[in-house]
Parts: structure tokens; sequence; C-alpha cells
């Protein structure tokens, strides 16, 4: 096996009885990406000279005797939305084509201290709005499945570049799926972790209230070494939470699930998404009650206004937040006779159509004579919906749904439609509404041999449990062994 096809806990182990060297698990990864890269496109930046300075730092530590993190030396991809000092931070947008950050944001900082080496910016769907990574202003990302379809959004950069072995780990955000959904239809696991468990200092704002970063990886036990790594308080955060970090790793055991109750949600599980995912999910349900836990029907009632919901208070707070890309400070600045039309045109020629899209969605949804009626009443749903997850975690441990409601879809076969494309975001909207944990693992595939996703849920900081439950479903299972049969450039 390539070592591009190993977890990062394998990898791990050799690097720390040295027999491999950081230097040469980097270039194995950076020859991945010459490989690959033109077919997959998983990157916006490729930084293989600092990469490589990285490894060489790794390797000298080491041979001093020096104490290194368990996940030193190990190869992983960045999302283009979380700040890098001095190295280009696009979002995948022409309006910030040329920027360098002056400072990290606080996850990049901390995968830097634990050892990772970056190997580049991830590709992603413009400032993060879309699920399908065709909204980048420089590149569609495919699926390593199949370079026909896509790879999921807006974190299809990072799950991509896990699946197809551009990198070993990556990180991504999720403000409404944009881990999980990619996770699940690149065969993957992803987690979006409990809101403030992770720091979003640095992480370029989509949704504010919404928004959190967390890692992809191969498996359940390199997603939690991960989480490990770039989880806890953050000063320079304000909704940073305050608990501690635990060894989520080193609490994952074999056996069992005796006593765990579980709730397959019901309103997920019905029209709208495919039979090929519904029987995964169900017989994923089987392997549970086989591993000893009880599964039963769960009903979140809210759950159908979740999109709705959703889709008012994302775009209302990017209306917000992308107001500040005026051509003032440090983005893009158009040719103007006078301001108001710098403003204009700035932002016009900045801008992407989904972007613009959302912008005015949420300024209209946030006008006078309208708030009431629209951001107000979609705030009250999200209350609901905490108040319908609440109500389920008094009676089970774990909710059970899709990931996803189909596979992956085929590229531009949904750009013509936003409300279909929205729709794929159905299962996963409702965990960034309520600030819950979710995590995504593989769970089977379909009759195209495209991986099926089921998502389990938690009441806030139950990532250790989601993690356990995971765990227990991939030792029952062989869905995250797998790795895609690559189709390259030449025959596409």
């Amino acid at each position: 096996m390539n070592l591009f096809e190993l977890t990062a806990v394998q990898l791990a182990e050799r690097l720390r009885h040295r027999d491999l060297s950081a230097v040469e698990l980097t270039q194995a990864v950076l020859a991945r990406i010459d490989a690959v890269e033109e077919t997959i496109g998983s990157y916006v930046t490729v930084t293989r000279e600092s990469a490589l300075r990285q490894a060489e730092a790794i390797d000298r530590r080491r041979a001093a005797g020096e104490a290194l993190g368990p996940l030193a030396g190990i190869p992983i991809a960045l999302k283009d939305n979380l700040n890098t000092k001095g190295t280009l931070t696009t979002c995948a947008s022409k309006m910030l084509e040329h920027f360098v950050p002056p400072y990290d944001a606080t996850a990049t900082a901390k995968v830097q201290a634990a050892g990772m080496i970056s190997v580049g910016k991830a590709n992603m769907d413009e400032f993060a709005m879309g699920s399908s990574t065709e909204n980048s202003a420089y590149k569609k990302t495919t699926n390593p499945w199949d370079t026909s379809r896509v790879p999921g959004g807006s974190s299809g950069g990072s799950a991509a570049a896990v699946a197809a072995g551009e990198a070993i780990l990556s990180l991504g955000s999720d403000t409404g799926g944009s881990i999980r959904q990619p996770a699940a239809l690149c065969g993957v696991v992803g987690m979006k972790p409990t809101y403030g468990r992770v720091s979003r200092y640095g992480l370029v704002a989509f949704a504010s209230s919404l928004d959190q970063i967390g890692p992809l990886s191969r498996d359940v036990r390199d997603n939690a070494l991960l989480l490990e790594a770039i989880a806890g308080h953050d000063p320079l955060d304000s909704t940073s939470l305050t608990e501690g970090v635990p060894a989520w790793s080193a609490s994952l055991v074999g056996g069992g699930l005796k006593g765990v109750k579980i709730g397959l949600i019901t309103e997920l599980m019905g029209e709208g998404v495919a039979p090929a995912v519904r029987d995964a999910v169900r017989r994923a349900a089987e392997t549970y009650e086989q591993l000893g836990a009880r599964v039963e029907e769960v009903s979140l009632p809210m759950a159908e206004y979740g999109i709705a919901a959703y889709y008012l208070v994302a775009t209302a707070e990017a209306s917000s937040n992308l107001a500040r890309y005026d051509g003032v400070k440090y983005t893009r600045r158009a040719d103007a006779p006078d301001l108001l039309t710098m403003y204009q045109r700035t932002r016009e020629e900045g801008f992407g159509a989904e972007v613009k899209r959302r912008i005015m969605l949420g300024t209209y949804a946030l006008s006078s004579g309208y708030y009431d009626a629209y951001y107000k009443r979609a705030q009250q749903v999200r209350t609901r919906i905490r108040e319908d997850y609440a109500k389920a975690f008094e009676r089970f441990d774990v909710l059970l749904s899709p990931t996803t409601p189909d596979t992956a879809f085929r590229l531009g076969e949904k750009t013509a439609d936003p409300l279909e494309m929205y729709l794929t975001d159905v299962a996963t909207v409702l965990a960034n509404l309520a600030g819950i944990p979710a995590l995504s693992i593989p769970c089977g595939f379909d009759a195209n041999g495209l991986p099926i996703g089921l998502q389990l849920q938690g009441p806030a900081l139950s990532e250790g449990r989601l993690y356990q439950a995971g765990y227990a479903f991939e030792q029952a299972t062989e869905f995250h062994r797998r790795r895609p049969e690559l189709a390259f450039a030449t025959n596409r």
C-alpha cells in the first residue's frame, strides 16, 4: 500500500520508530499531488517549499530526541478560508485573490504547534457558500470516486484531498454541513464539533453564529486526534468554550455498545432520500443493534423547516459579514471615478454569482418591514429546533440519519437550480442551527460505487460519545478501508 493511502495513526507509528522520515512522507504526498491534482483540483495553493522545510525541521527535532506530538510530521491540507501568515488565503474568491494574511488563524497555529506539515490551501466554494465546490473562482474540484461528479461543498477540496491521497488529514469549516456533506460524498470521516469547541479566530467569517472548524480524515481515530490538536479555549474568540479537551482518541475501544440508545430520525428518512441511501442507513442501524445498542425511531417535528430557517439566518449574517469587502482596505479594488462607483464595481467584479445571491437574500431578510416576517421568525424556528433536540436527547444518546439525501451528483447537474442545490444540506443544517456536534462516517456504496455517509449527532460537548459510536461501527464494517480508483485526466 502506498504511503498516501495509510492513516495518520499508521504513519505516526512509522515516524516514531524512525522507519520513515517526515521528509519522505511529505515528498510522497507532494508526488501524489503532482500525479492527480490536474484531475482532482483539490488545491488553490500548494505550499511545496515550506512543507519540505517544515518536514526537515520535524526530522531534526526527532533526531535530537525531542518529544513530539502524535501527529508531528503528518501532511495536512487547510481550507482556504483559514488564515495562514505569509501564505495566500483567497476563500476561492476574486475578492481576495492577492490577500496574504499577516497572522495565523488559531487553528492554523495549533496545527503548526502539533508539528503537522501544511502542504497547501484547499479549494472551496467561494466564501464557503455552496454544496459542490463549483462556486470557486479558480477551479472546480472533482470527486475522486468519479471525476465526472462533485466532491460536495463547501469543503470539497479538503475532503477530496484526503480521499485522493493528496493529504493525510485536512481541516474544513462547517456552516450548514460543509464538512459532513463532502465527507459523505468522498467516503471519508468529517466532524462538525460543538459550536465554540474550536476557535474561529482567523477563520474568514460566513455566518458567525453557525461557522465551526473541524477535521476530515480516513477514519475515526485520526479524526479524534486532529480534533484534540485544534480544540480548546481561545481568549481571542469570545464564543470559545472554556471546557477542557478530552483525550477522545485514547478512549476509543473495541467491543459492543450495550445500553446505548440510538434514535433514527424519521423526518430524514422519508421523501427525497434516495433508496440506496435509506437502505444503507437502515443496515447501519441493524449493525448498531447487533453491537448491543437499542435503536428506535425518533421525531424532530421542526426538521422540515430547517432549510428555510438556515438560509435566512445564514444569508443575513453573510450580508453583514461580507459588507467589509468594499475595496477600501485589503481587498480587490476596482478603478472608478468616485467612491460609490468604486464600491459597486469592486463588489460586482470581486464576488461570484452565488455570493451575490446570498448577500441579496440576507439584506432583504434584514431590511425594514421584512425583519420580523423573515429573520425573526427564522430565529424562532431555530429555538424550536433546539427544543426538539433537547427532548430527543432526554431519550437517546445518539441520533442517526443519512448525512446527505443522495450520493455525489454530476458536475453542473444542480447549478441551474439553487433550491435543488440547497436541499442537499437538508440533513446537516439542523446541527449548525442547534450548535451541537455531528459526525459523518462512511456506511456503504450505491450501485455506481459512490460512497454513502451516515450522520451521528449528540448533545453539546458529546464528541467523545459520537467518536465511540463511529469507531464501533468502523470496527464492525469495512467501508472506511476502501479507496477510490482514480480516473486520470487522460481518460476523462
